[in-house]
C-alpha cells in the first residue's frame, strides 16, 4: 500500500478534497444514468462500488474524524449498501500509512529525537494503519513493542471535519437535523478524547487492571516513558484479526470459548465498571492460537453516569411495557418521549420503543444465546428500515433519547456483530439481571 508523504491539515485543504470527491461522485452518477438511457441497464451495484471507492480514497487520505465516521458506518451492517460497508471496513486496520519522515517529525515534536534514538529497533514501515493513527513495531531491551503514532493535525480538525461530513451522513442515513446534531455532538466528545493518547494510556492501564481476572483476556503492558500526547507505546501482542482467524476454520468449541471471553469482558465493564471500551470493531482484538483474546485499543471509552445506567437498564427489563405507567415514566425520564409530544405520538413511540428494546435485550434473558441465528440479525438490520421509514421520527423537531445511550447502543451492536461473525453460542445471563431484581 502506497505511503502518504503529506496530510491535508487546513480546513481549506480538507474542504477542497471533499469538493473534489463530490465532483467524482457526480460524474459516476452521470455515467450511470447515461448508460441507463442508452442501454436500459440499471447497474446499481457498479455505481455503489465506484462511489464507495472514490469516497473511501478521499477519506483515507484525509484520515482523522472523517475516516473514523466511515469506520463507524461500516460496523452498522444493513444501514449501507454492501459496497460501502466492505470498503469502509478497511478503515479498521488497513488505511494508507504515513511515510517515515512524518513519523520522525512527530517523534521529534515530543522527544526531541527520532524513534531510532529511543528504541533498539524501529520499523520504518507501519504494520497497521487505521483512521486516527498507525502502528510500528519496535524493540527495547529485548522486549517487542507496538508504537502507535497519531496522524498530524487529526486532533485540530475534528470540529471542521464533522461539519463537512454532516450533510453526507444526513443524506446517506436520511437522519433529521435535530437527531444528527444530537449524535455528532457525542461523537465529537469521544473523538476529542480518542486523540488524547495520555488519556488513553491512563484508561488502558485502569481498565486492563480492572479486567485482569477475566480468564482468557490478554492485555499489553504500557510504557509511559515512551508515550506522549500523540504517541503510545505498549507490548507487542501476537494474534490474528478476526477475518484471518476465521479463515483457519476454528472449531465450534473454540468459537464459543472466544465468544464467551468477549461477552464477559463487556458485561464486566458495563455492569461493574460503568465504563466501556466503546469501539468494538474487529481491528481492536487479536485472536490467539491458545483460545485467548488480546485487547489492544482503549482510545474510545464511554463512562456512564449512575442515574442513566439504572434508568436505561431498568427500561430493558423483560415485559417492562406491561406496566404502562412505569414504562411511560422511564421513557420520559430518558427523553425518548418529550413534553411536546401529542397523544398519538406518545402511543406511536411507545410501540416503537417496546419492539426495539425487546429485540436488543433478547440475548440477556435466557441462559445462553446463539449469535449464529441469522433470523435474529435480520430483525436487527431491519431496524434501520423502521427508523428511516417512520415519518413521525423523521419529522421530529428535537432529538430523542439521552446522549449517553448513543455509544452504549453502538457498543452492543458492535459486540453482537463480532459474536455473529464468530457464530458463537454464549452464556449470556448478565449481571444486569441483578439490577432488575433489585428494582422490581
Amino acid at each position: 500500500m502506497q505511503e502518504q508523504d503529506k496530510i491535508y491539515s487546513s480546513r481549506f485543504q480538507r474542504t477542497g478534497k471533499f469538493i473534489q470527491t463530490g465532483a467524482k461522485v457526480g460524474r459516476n452518477y452521470l455515467k450511470h444514468f447515461s448508460k441507463k438511457l442508452v442501454t436500459g441497464e440499471d447497474d446499481q451495484n457498479s455505481l455503489n462500488e465506484s462511489n464507495a471507492s472514490d469516497i473511501y480514497d478521499a477519506l483515507s487520505n484525509l484520515k482523522g474524524s472523517a475516516l473514523k465516521v466511515a469506520q463507524m458506518m461500516s460496523m452498522d451492517q444493513g444501514l449501507l449498501p454492501e459496497a460501502f460497508s466492505s470498503k469502509f471496513a478497511q478503515a479498521q486496520y488497513s488505511a494508507p500509512p504515513l511515510s517515515y519522515p512524518l513519523v520522525i517529525k512527530t517523534f521529534r515534536q515530543y522527544f526531541e529525537e527520532g524513534p531510532g534514538a529511543l528504541f533498539d529497533e524501529f520499523s520504518k514501515k507501519s504494520v497497521a494503519a487505521a483512521s486516527i493513527g498507525q502502528v510500528h513495531q519496535a524493540s527495547k531491551d529485548g522486549k517487542k513493542l507496538a508504537v502507535k503514532i497519531q496522524y498530524p493535525g487529526v486532533a485540530n480538525s475534528i470540529e471542521s471535519d464533522l461539519r463537512i461530513v454532516r450533510p453526507i451522513v444526513g443524506a446517506m442515513f436520511n437522519v433529521s437535523q435535530s437527531e444528527l446534531s444530537h449524535y455528532l455532538s457525542e461523537v465529537k466528545d469521544r473523538l476529542i478524547e480518542e486523540t488524547d493518547y495520555q488519556l488513553e494510556l491512563e484508561r488502558s492501564q485502569e481498565i486492563s487492571a480492572a479486567c485482569a481476572d477475566i480468564k482468557g483476556l490478554v492485555f499489553p503492558k504500557y510504557y509511559p516513558e515512551f508515550s506522549a500526547e500523540r504517541i503510545l507505546t505498549m507490548d507487542w501482542l501476537e494474534g490474528q484479526h478476526l477475518n484471518e482467524f476465521l479463515a483457519t476454520n476454528p472449531s465450534q468449541e473454540v468459537r464459543n470459548k472466544i465468544g464467551q471471553i468477549i461477552w464477559d469482558f463487556y458485561d464486566h465493564q458495563i455492569h461493574t465498571l460503568k465504563q466501556v471500551h466503546a469501539d468494538p470493531h474487529p481491528g481492536n482484538f487479536l485472536f490467539r492460537e491458545d483460545g485467548t483474546v488480546g485487547v489492544i485499543d482503549f482510545g474510545c471509552v464511554k463512562v456512564f453516569p449512575q442515574a442513566f445506567y439504572e434508568r436505561y437498564f431498568h427500561l430493558m427489563k423483560p415485559a417492562i411495557s406491561d406496566d404502562d405507567a412505569e414504562f411511560t415514566a422511564l421513557l420520559n425520564e430518558l427523553s425518548f418521549l418529550l413534553k411536546s409530544d401529542k397523544t398519538h405520538e406518545v402511543e406511536h413511540f411507545k410501540a416503537v420503543y417496546k419492539d426495539v428494546l425487546e429485540l436488543l435485550g433478547r440475548p440477556f434473558f435466557s441462559p445462553e444465546f446463539d449469535f449464529a441465528d441469522k433470523a435474529y440479525f435480520d430483525e436487527i438490520y431491519s431496524l434501520s428500515d423502521v427508523y428511516q421509514n417512520d415519518k413521525l421520527l423523521r419529522n421530529a423537531k428535537a432529538a430523542r433519547g439521552p446522549k449517553d445511550a448513543i455509544y452504549l447502543n453502538r457498543t452492543y451492536f458492535g459486540l453482537y456483530s463480532i459474536l455473529h461473525l464468530l457464530k458463537a453460542k454464549v452464556t449470556t445471563h448478565s449481571k444486569v439481571n441483578g439490577l432488575f431484581k433489585k428494582a422490581s
